[in-house]
């Protein structure tokens, strides 16, 4: 099987390898399926070949795309350069991306889409997700509930549907939580990767990084234990078993 290319834009170790663990298991994947690259830590190599891949999943992070490029760290601005370099054969291809939290902002920016902290930026918590029809009719979706909760926490969003895209998720607050490019490019809002455990961890680790009060961290923490979030990990494992190949 061609492995799954698998980019990862946190700089915080610990987070780095918990959301890597926790999208090869949601996934399905075992380690000889993926090619990780975190791209904190190294660039792209020259060589990369799409064809040499089922696809690329993009993980979540602590930037923005909508922050003024001189609030950037040089490690931020280089991440985010880097992922988009890959967004224009990506989608002239129409090949196979699932872009998770930060992946949906690299998306609409390089669509030409408006991405901003505007309206509808979530705060860390627990959103009450609804397909629409265009998601009940989608394989990724496929197994879904028509409502799901899932597990969010970003400060900007995508602020309108970006053009050439198809709406498959939303919320109350914040419409846009699953989109589809083409046939075979995807982004969700949401974390489709995580679970109780993991989003304690970052509720840890991101604590000053301006999502949430400090204070309300140990709340934060008790909501996570108590959610039954299971639906959205659907999303990874369909993502993977469609473009597996060989």
């Amino acid at each position: 099987m061609k492995p799954f290319l698998i980019l990862q834009l946190r700089p915080e170790t610990e987070a780095s390898d918990n959301e890597f663990e926790a999208i090869l298991h949601k996934g399905g994947l075992g380690e000889a399926g993926a090619h990780r690259i975190r791209l904190d830590q190294e660039a792209l190599p020259n060589w990369l070949d799409l064809d040499q891949y089922s696809g690329v999943i993009v993980g979540g992070g602590p930037g923005c795309v909508s922050d003024p490029p001189e609030t950037k760290s040089p490690v931020e601005a280089r991440i985010e350069s880097a992922v988009m370099s890959l967004m224009p054969e990506i989608t002239a291809r129409d090949f196979p991306y699932l872009g998770c939290c930060y992946g949906i902002g690299i998306l609409g920016l390089h669509l030409g889409g408006e991405i901003s902290k505007a309206r509808f930026g979530e705060d860390v918590g627990i959103s009450d997700c609804s397909l629409t029809p265009e998601g009940r009719a989608d394989p990724i979706c496929a197994g879904l509930p028509d409502r799901f909760e899932a597990f969010v926490g970003h400060k900007e969003a995508v602020q309108a549907l970006p053009p050439g895209c198809a709406h498959l998720v939303s919320s109350s607050s914040c419409p846009f939580q699953m989109i589809r490019h083409g046939e075979n490019v995807y982004a969700t809002q949401f974390h489709p990767e995580a679970d109780s455990d993991g989003f304690e961890l970052r509720i840890k680790i991101y604590g000053n990084r301006g999502y949430f009060p400090p204070e309300e961290a140990e709340d934060l923490v008790a909501l996570c234990r108590a959610a039954e979030v299971h639906a959205p990990e659907l999303v990874l494992r369909n993502f993977v078993s469609r473009y597996r190949r060989a």
